[in-house]
């Protein structure tokens, strides 16, 4: 699930540039040389050099290993979401939209491949991950933005951190509230309620999320996958049986256009996963990731094939009473119900667990290193207690607000990862060639107002609902 580690890469010592090749092997190019010289050795060699090839994998991921695990890792509490975005949006400006999303969201993630690949093949590196790709590209950009390579790649960590962290935030919301459905059915409650659920999170996530190997949470991953299985499903028969009763000739085409900025900061929350895709590409030995029918293109395909249909049918169900998760428009009563309540908590407690490895790795990569080993594991007992802590603190500031923090955590954070962060990338690693009429220069202008457009109106109406 992490970025791997830039083992391989460009030192650089004043106007001069030393290139590890991707196996560690004595060449022509590992000896320190001028810039001039460099780039006819790598003008000779880029075409020649396939990072792919040079991979040194255990288990390297097949075509439809990779493929599952883009879709595995899309179907979360975003495909529940999408229900609530088709009633901001309208069933035709829901349908369109969320395709158009997919397909930037696709397309921005081609460009992030691609440059990675590119700066591979000049610093003959195998692999590099989403914030080691941002840095390299830098630091082998104009000689003007070479010194900000190591901001960059702290800025993309920052943000892949937070974006996680707020994720989080959002699994704590819909377990409190899912809890409390559940049990107001059988026992009166008051509005304290879904705050004690949180603390009991905070009590038993401290405790769980103390476990540091990857390996160890595949049993929670395989138990947050069988209920998230079983919630689709039910959810799906729900669906079914409300449209059978229920008259749709009311539901909504289109709202207006004060209603987008909220339906792309739910949509793009939902859809885009960037911070998966370059751990997923490099773990592949084969270049089958771009293309046609390559793992990208199939998966995305199914995705927002799936997200699209989850958000027209929930939307046509259940109307304007369409909740942040289409979970919570499930009735209190009936046993297959309450089971959906039960089977969502559990799924996102546990993927809370997934989720929370990820960041608490790039802040330790940070911190780890400045402790003396001694105290370094009480560190780490600290660290964890307290970015759990911050993540429950955050949900409780949120009380019942989720849509609102669904709304926030895409219109920044994942607006940052990916629409500027990719749109910068394709920019600087094409910097001598922007292609005929400069096209590479003007689309990237475009993705940068779409960014613009996307941070600002969706940041502004997520805060309003907020204050409200």
């Amino acid at each position: 699930m992490t970025d791997e580690k830039m083992k391989n890469g460009t030192i650089e010592f004043s106007n001069s540039r030393y290139i590890q090749d991707g196996k560690g092997e004595d060449n022509n190019i590992n000896k320190l040389t001028s810039h001039d010289d460099l780039n006819k050795l790598e003008n000779n060699n880029k075409e020649d050099y396939k990072p792919h090839e040079h991979r040194i994998l255990q288990h390297p991921n097949s075509y439809v290993g990779a493929l599952i695990h883009i879709v595995k890792g899309s179907l979360g509490i975003g495909i529940l979401s999408v229900p609530r975005a088709f009633k901001t949006a309208g069933l035709l400006m829901g349908t369109l939209g969320t395709i158009f999303v997919g397909i930037l969201c696709t397309y921005t993630i081609h460009l992030l491949v691609r440059a990675s690949h590119k700066i591979c093949k000049r610093t003959r590196t195998p692999s590099l991950g989403f914030s080691e790709t941002i840095e390299v590209v830098f630091r082998n950009g104009p000689k003007c933005i070479r010194g900000w390579a190591s901001f960059a790649k702290i800025f993309v960590e920052v943000a892949l951190s937070l974006t996680y962290y707020l994720s989080n935030a959002v699994y704590i919301l819909l377990i409190s509230e899912s809890l409390t459905k559940l049990v107001s059915f059988y026992h009166p409650l008051d509005e304290s309620w879904p705050l004690y659920f949180k603390l009991i999170c905070l009590v038993i996530l401290s405790f769980l999320c103390q476990i540091r190997e990857l390996k160890h949470l595949v049993p929670f991953s395989l138990i947050a996958n069988m209920t998230l299985a079983v919630t689709f499903g039910i959810t799906l028969y729900y669906m079914i049986a409300t449209l059978k009763e229920t008259d749709t000739s009311d539901r909504s085409l289109f709202t207006g256009l004060e209603s987008v900025p909220s339906f792309l900061s739910t949509v793009l929350f939902s859809i885009e996963g960037i911070g998966t895709i370059m751990p997923v590409e490099n773990s592949m030995t084969e270049d089958k990731f771009l293309g046609p029918v390559g793992v990208l293109n199939v998966s995305m395909f199914l995705v927002v094939g799936l997200y699209t249909a989850m958000g027209f049918f929930g939307y046509l169900a259940f109307g304007s009473d369409t909740k942040a998760a289409i979970t919570q428009n499930l009735p209190d009563e009936g046993i297959p119900a309450q089971v959906v309540q039960s089977c969502i908590s559990i799924a996102m407690f546990f993927t809370f667990m997934l989720v929370f490895y990820v960041p608490t790795e790039i802040l330790w990569k940070h911190i780890g290193p400045k402790i003396q080993p001694k105290y370094q594991n009480l560190a780490q007992v600290i660290l964890r207690i307290s970015t759990v802590a911050f993540v429950i603190l955050v949900a409780s500031v949120a009380g019942h607000n989720m849509d609102s923090l669904i709304d926030l955590t895409g219109a920044v954070f994942f607006s940052i990862l990916g629409l500027l962060v990719p749109a910068s990338t394709d920019l600087l690693v094409n910097w001598n060639d922007w292609g005929k009429w400069n096209y590479i220069l003007w689309k990237n202008v475009l993705l940068f107002i779409a960014f613009v457009f996307s941070i600002v109106s969706g940041t502004t109406v997520a805060i309003q609902k907020i204050i409200r």
